[in-house]
């Protein structure tokens, strides 16, 4: 039994070694090693307490913890139960496909190519106005007649006429709601127990004023987390709440995403690629930037940077590579070249087809850090480990179809006098909330509130939160929706949600009464 204890732990500790040397940071932790080593205070008597000692002295074995950590929480992502995987695959396949011959259609209709070499003018001009992206013509003479490949009601459409292998053919109307899916969801009691703070009534920051005693005590208890950067502590810290000027810190700490030189050369990498080669997925994310981001006015600022980091978000190879279900993507030829290996691109590089609102992931993010870089590196840790699970089909526990699940089995029970409103009326509540869960209500609530929900979702290390928050706005809602029967009236009660309090609201819904009269 010792030996395959032995063994387990020798595979484990191989695995995750092999796992830390793939990321960024390991070239310069294994530099600092080295250097370390060779300290004099490194004896070869007690070779390992003294290494342990300077490790600890120099941040490093902080540093590796977090690494431990990371390729914990990433595997216990990927290993989540899947319900019926090959069933969703083939619904992805047939999607994906759908999407292919879109753009296909498009370009035939607008004369343009997927994927060629960019014009020496054409580099200079974008190399010139790389700053101020907004000045650039991404389209030269045709820019109005871009427009997305999809939006989230086209994606609703598939997800409501999904069709499970056990469907029963008893069902009256299958796509009005998902409880044929044999997907398992949370129910109040365990969102209760997962949000305790929130249910034992304890106070978090953001359900009260600022510059407060409990504000002035998150931000001593935050400058000493970041001093120790241990992520754990971090993701733990964001369950009641950050201050403003911590966050930038504590997002960087619990994604592992310290920038190192590594980084920089791997964007600049992405910039050059922008600049060498015209995708028409550069269309698709500027045009959703312009219909969005730019046409808001909490976010029309960072138009510029939005359209730098998406550019190169685009571009980045390593995402496809990193999502455990992999998307659909071709295989083009540049236009005008040879059908060679090297001619041959992969499109998009990122494996990542914008829709409509898809800029809205990264433009909150844009209130935090400054430095594209950061910027960008952040972004797409969220999206690695959240986003890109709420535009894809699959039978994750934390994909779009259990959250829309958990929505409807929460709004149902919890909520019915509303729900039979909504089934009298022949509206599917879940129609007038997509859009809220597919883009995590950015673009849908004021900056900060969403900003204030991301942290719930970093520190409990999950998206059901959104699916929470989604049914207590309609709960909040009620009086005004019960007198209203077409989706136009109930879209306008829903309309605008800029005044909710992400925190008081969410603390009000999950809080538990007493046990007399609960």
């Amino acid at each position: 039994m010792d030996e395959l204890k032995d063994s387990s732990v020798f595979h484990t500790a191989l695995t995750i070694c092999e796992s830390i040397e793939q990321h960024p940071s390991y070239p310069g932790i294994l530099e600092q090693v080295q250097k370390l080593l060779s300290d004099s205070s490194v004896t070869l008597e007690n070779f390992n307490e003294t290494l342990l000692k300077i490790l600890r002295e120099h941040g490093i074995e902080v540093q590796i913890k977090n690494n431990v950590y990371h390729w914990l929480t990433a595997k216990r992502h990927f290993e989540s139960p899947v319900v019926d995987a090959a069933f969703f695959k083939r619904a992805q396949v047939q999607w994906d496909k759908r999407i292919h011959k879109s753009l296909n259609s498009m370009c035939t209709e607008l004369g343009i190519t997927l994927a060629k070499a960019r014009s020496s003018p054409d580099k200079e001009e974008l190399t010139e106005k790389w700053g101020e992206l907004s000045n650039y013509d991404i389209g030269k003479n045709n820019t109005t007649q871009y427009r997305p490949v999809y939006a989230p009601k086209d994606f609703l459409e598939v997800v409501l006429h999904l069709k499970h292998t056990t469907c029963k053919e008893t069902l009256d109307d299958p796509e009005w709601e998902f409880s044929f899916l044999p997907l398992q969801v949370k129910d109040l009691d365990q969102l209760r127990a997962l949000y305790a703070p929130f249910a034992r009534g304890e106070q978090i920051l953001g359900n009260h004023s600022f510059n407060t005693p409990l504000e002035t005590k998150r931000m001593q208890l935050g400058e000493k987390i970041i001093r120790q950067a241990y992520a754990p502590v971090a993701q733990e810290f964001l369950k009641k709440g950050c201050p403003k000027s911590l966050r930038a810190d504590i997002w960087s700490i619990v994604l592992n995403t310290e920038i190192t030189a590594v980084h920089r050369d791997h964007y600049q990498s992405l910039i050059m690629h922008t600049i060498q080669y015209d995708l028409m997925i550069d269309k698709l994310i500027m045009k959703d930037i312009q219909l969005t981001a730019s046409n808001d006015d909490q976010y029309f600022v960072f138009e510029d940077v939005l359209y730098q980091v998406m550019l190169c978000f685009m571009r980045d190879s390593q995402i496809l590579k990193h999502i455990s279900s992999q998307p659909g993507y071709m295989q083009v030829i540049l236009k005008g070249k040879q059908p060679t290996t090297d001619n041959t691109m992969t499109f998009p590089p990122s494996g990542v087809i914008p829709f409509h609102g898809f800029s809205m992931y990264a433009a909150p993010i844009c209130y935090i850090y400054k430095d594209p870089v950061k910027l960008y590196y952040v972004f797409r840790s969220f999206y690695l480990k959240y986003w890109h699970r709420l535009h894809r089909l699959c039978g994750h526990e934390q994909g779009i179809v259990a959250i829309c699940l958990l929505f409807e089995r929460l709004l149902q029970k919890y909520e019915p006098v509303l729900w039979h409103h909504f089934k009298k009326i022949n509206i599917p509540p879940i129609k007038v909330v997509f859009k809220w869960l597919m883009r995590a209500f950015s673009g849908h609530l004021p900056p900060e509130q969403v900003l204030q929900l991301w942290d719930l979702v970093l520190g409990y290390d999950s998206l059901e939160i959104i699916a929470f928050l989604a049914v207590v706005i309609l709960i909040f809602r009620k009086e005004n929706l019960l007198r209203v029967v077409t989706l136009q009236n109930v879209e306008a009660v829903l309309a605008d949600i800029s005044s909710i309090n992400v925190i008081a609201l969410l603390q009000m819904a999950l809080i538990k009464p007493p046990p007399e009269i609960s």
